[in-house]
């Protein structure tokens, strides 16, 4: 064998124990080494069992491997795992379904290419592999039905379609309540609801952390701190985190209700009352203010459909930025915040009640996107170090809080502070996943005693949560499938676990045409 065939042999070997070695680092969180020792590892069975040696040809035709496809699918996957660390279908398909335009992940999309590529070089190592060694053409396709049994892309897809046929597709919908207010208090208080992106309660752990947590933790010491707040499926995506705090209920993609497939969703959810229509039936002036722009996952529609008046986004408001300060995703969260407490106060000095809701950027995964007062406050900032991004969201957040407060703004007003769902894949995430992880939810308020309520709950108790925190009377306790974490009635999962409740939401389709009717 000339040595360029042996060097196109061996080189083909390893790039494929390579791309092995990385599909089992990004699966199961590995060290950054785990590629190495696996192609190592593959290269010694190759040499061993002679794979891709001359001597194994035995055969002149040029088949096409099965498992190309398959492969295909597993790079899908893997890309979406090391993007965002557990793989949500609901989440994808959503996105699909309501738009990704003005995405601001940059470096994801740089990845997807990369990982197009990798993926690309690979399927043509594995054809050459199976054309030169007559036994891998044999073991490809049982390894072809390897790939298609434990994709785990698959392995949804293939749950979701089952739940068509589910005798018990009605679970959710027989236990879910239409939000409502039986009473009203005298004088009815504003709302300030901050979603603080991917900022959970997790990071409160100093032995893990550090003071990442601090000033967070300080602004519950004022307040009402839930503990034990869990991320039920279908809610642990920013809008996913929404539509669970503000219409109780975990958000399903439209699925086959949705009646054409290739154009962006027309509404989202038109069959849900949520927190927005039953302020605004109230008389509450409604106001939203991100960042990132509205467009990207139907934010826009969502607001625009449940009552808010003001739903402001990167489009809006980018022009009121310092001249060139925007990140990949829109406004960095000192900009925002500044343009809130303007906002905030001109819903203040105007009559009647107010709502005002706001998602900061900062600690966004990967890395995070930290604002230049942060750096100013904390230090200069590594580019990567995303504890960093969560300490400037706890920060700014405080901050905010307290200038609202010196000027009075918080009188007969309940704030919440509450992350928008568990972070996503980050710099610390092999720390994170070894963790009891749970969401942030702080509420402050003229009537709220200081205190920590631990209980077993999701974000879809949020909603009578904020409605009795504001002093609303609501039916039962309860509101879409949430309870209030202030009553003495357990929620779905001190029921039944979370678990249980996964899997209903898979499972569910009465719910899901509930509140997806009169989509387009």
């Amino acid at each position: 064998m000339s040595v360029s065939r042996k060097f196109h042999r061996w080189g083909v070997l390893a790039y494929i124990g390579l791309c092995i070695g990385y599909a089992i680092m990004v699966i199961g969180v590995l060290p950054w080494w785990t590629p190495v020792a696996v192609a190592l590892a593959w290269l010694a069975l190759a040499y061993g069992f002679r794979w891709g040696h001359p001597a194994q040809r035995q055969a002149t035709r040029k088949p096409l491997p099965w498992s190309l496809l398959p492969l295909a699918l597993w790079w899908v996957y893997i890309y979406l795992d090391d993007s965002f660390g557990q793989l949500d279908l609901g989440a994808v398909i959503f996105h699909l379904q309501a738009g990704i335009e003005e995405n601001g992940s940059t470096d994801r999309q740089i990845a997807g290419v990369l990982y197009a590529l990798a993926g690309s070089v690979m399927l043509v190592a594995v054809t050459w592999l199976v054309r030169a060694d007559h036994r891998w053409r044999l073991w490809e396709r049982v390894l072809t039905l390897f790939l298609i049994a434990f994709n785990p892309l698959l392995f949804g897809l293939s749950l979701r379609g089952a739940s068509v046929i589910d005798d018990d597709e009605s679970w959710l919908n027989d236990r879910y309540l239409s939000p409502a207010i039986e009473a009203e208090p005298a004088e009815p208080p504003n709302l300030i609801y901050l979603y603080l992106e991917s900022t959970e309660r997790t990071y409160a752990d100093t032995e893990a952390f550090g003071d990442v947590y601090e000033d967070l933790a300080d602004l519950g010491e004022r307040g009402v701190v839930f503990k034990g707040v869990k991320q039920l499926d279908n809610t642990g995506w920013t809008m996913g985190g929404m539509v669970a705090s503000q219409c109780g209920t975990p958000l399903m993609p439209a699925g086959l209700m949705h009646d054409n497939q290739f154009e962006p969703l027309s509404k989202v959810l038109p069959g849900a009352d949520c927190l927005g229509d039953l302020l605004h039936e109230r008389g509450y002036r409604l106001a939203y203010m991100g960042g990132a722009s509205t467009r990207f996952a139907g934010k826009n529609k969502f607001y625009a459909d449940h009552g808010f008046d003001t739903v402001l986004g990167k489009d809006e408001l980018q022009d009121e930025a310092p001249p060139g300060y925007l990140n990949d995703w829109g406004l960095y969260d000192d900009t925002l915040l500044g343009l809130a407490e303007t906002r905030i106060r001109h819903l203040h000095d105007s009559d009647g009640p107010y709502a005002f809701f706001g998602l900061t950027l900062a600690a966004h995964p990967p890395f995070g996107n930290p604002s230049q007062s942060c750096i100013d406050n904390q230090g200069p900032f590594d580019g990567t170090d995303i504890l960093y991004s969560v300490k400037c969201t706890g920060w700014l957040v405080k901050n905010f809080i307290d200038r609202l407060d010196d000027e009075g703004l918080l009188d007969n007003t309940v704030v919440v502070v509450a992350s928008d769902h568990l972070s996503m894949k980050n710099s610390a995430w092999e720390t994170l996943v070894d963790e009891n992880r749970e969401n942030t939810l702080i509420m402050l308020g003229d009537s709220l005693n200081t205190r920590v309520i631990e209980r077993s709950a999701t974000m879809v108790d949020v909603l009578p949560t904020v409605l009795e925190a504001m002093g609303f009377g609501i039916p039962q306790h309860r509101a879409g499938l949430g309870v209030s974490l202030f009553s003495p009635t357990p929620t779905l999962i001190e029921r039944y676990s979370l678990q249980t409740l996964n899997r209903r939401v898979r499972d569910e389709n009465r719910l899901q045409e509930r509140l997806w009717s009169g989509v387009n």
